[in-house]
């Protein structure tokens, strides 16, 4: 298991201070230090922002583009990875229209759009802006790189350290931890002689895990004066076998993931996760993303896994759509039909999903992807089942979805 990210919260200001971003720097190096000692390897530190709509206001919206310039510069100085400037939200509806720009104009700042949430519902005219987002990105490179800068959010709360949802809301430093633990559910049923045996084999690794970062995030808080905001074990693969989400429901019994038998080991799968102990935050599920899971690509692949199959998984359990793979002909309609179906979903469900889906220009349905990127499975492109939405779906309105009662 990795630590994906160590993830610092933070107000970066506009104008923005730049001894803050040196502050952050800091934290992160020595926070990367102090977890590496405990036995972890980083992948990646990076910050994640009050909202780039909140900062610029919308009198000051056009001024996003050389807002994530500079950002991109001053994290690269301080030794930071990435930086999320949080995402476009409906108040300011310019601000979705900002953010292709801002993706062509730097290389390690991650934006997203906020579609639906708990206070006011499904945002309509914002869920077509996150399909129009989507269909611009995907022309910025020729492999439709872009979007994976990107997600269109549903009912996500601050505070998650998985890129592109994270962004934050108060002034108070905060840091906590994205885990690639896929491994995790491998090893635990890969010589399991019951659903059970594994079961508990995984809530103990998760929870020990668990301890021992929190063990070692104790130390920060008090030198910095952060707060530890929590893990996120969602799960999260890497393109080999052995961290592989998809493997783990095939060494549960699932005979190839998307046939039947693959909606129950996702929902076991989840199911550990909600019965172990640990200082949690942000999905805390099972994270799907197509392209950077090798047994998840490959059944992509070979048909067996679908759009549909992945949305019914982030119905139980998942985080919604990632890295998917779409025709690059798909236009701003059939998008939005299918992020309408996240956002229902996930207010119906009290839980937020996500959608970071990656139209590759030139290509169409089952054509082979070509990206050359290490943290990505190539696969082929996967059929989007939807045409335009119509008759009160395409209109400007706002709507509440009430959870349902348990």
């Amino acid at each position: 298991m990795k630590i994906r990210s160590i993830t610092y919260f933070m107000n970066v200001g506009w104008p923005m201070k730049e001894d803050r971003i040196q502050s952050a720097g800091i934290f992160l190096s020595t926070a990367r230090k102090a977890f590496e000692e405990a036995g972890y390897e980083i992948q990646t530190t990076r910050i994640a922002s009050v909202p780039f709509t909140r900062l610029l206001g919308a009198d000051s919206i056009g001024l996003t583009t050389r807002f994530a310039q500079r950002l991109s510069k001053a994290i690269a100085e301080n030794g930071i990875d990435y930086a999320s400037l949080g995402p476009a939200l409906p108040d300011v509806p310019e601000s979705y229209e900002m953010i292709p720009d801002a993706l062509a104009a730097s290389k390690n700042i991650f934006f997203s759009g906020v579609m639906a949430d708990a206070e006011h519902g499904v945002y309509l005219p914002a869920v077509r802006s996150c399909a129009e987002v989507i269909t611009r990105n995907a022309t910025l490179s020729a492999d439709g790189f872009a979007n994976l800068r990107f997600a269109a959010l549903a009912n996500v709360p601050p505070g998650g350290p998985f890129f592109p949802a994270a962004y934050y809301d108060t002034e108070t430093p905060t840091f906590a931890l994205a885990l690639e633990a896929a491994d995790l559910a491998v090893n635990a049923f890969e010589n399991a002689r019951s659903v059970e045996e594994g079961r508990q084999a995984l809530i103990k690794e998760i929870e020990n895990h668990g301890r021992k970062l929190a063990y070692a995030a104790e130390p920060l808080k008090f030198r910095f004066n952060a707060r530890f905001g929590g893990i996120d074990f969602s799960y999260a693969p890497y393109p080999n076998q052995a961290v592989s989400l998809g493997a783990a429901f095939e060494k549960l019994g699932a005979p190839k993931t998307g046939l039947h038998g693959s909606l129950a080991a996702a929902s076991i799968l989840a199911d550990a996760l909600d019965r172990a102990d640990f200082h949690r935050v942000g999905f805390s599920g099972l994270m799907m993303p197509v392209l950077e899971d090798s047994t998840l690509a490959a059944r992509a692949a070979g048909g067996t896994l679908t759009v549909k199959d992945l949305l019914m998984y982030a119905a139980v359990c998942g985080a919604g759509l990632d890295t998917i793979p779409l025709p690059g002909d798909v236009t701003v309609e059939q998008v939005s039909a299918l992020l309408l179906d996240i956002a229902v979903l996930s207010l119906r469900l009290h839980k937020p999903l996500t959608a970071r889906l990656m139209p590759v220009p030139g290509k169409k349905a089952g054509d082979a992807t070509e990206f050359q990127f290490e943290y990505f499975a190539n696969s082929k492109v996967m059929a989007l089942e939807a045409e335009p939405l119509g008759r009160l779906f395409a209109s400007n309105e706002t709507f509440t979805v009430k959870p349902r009662q348990k």
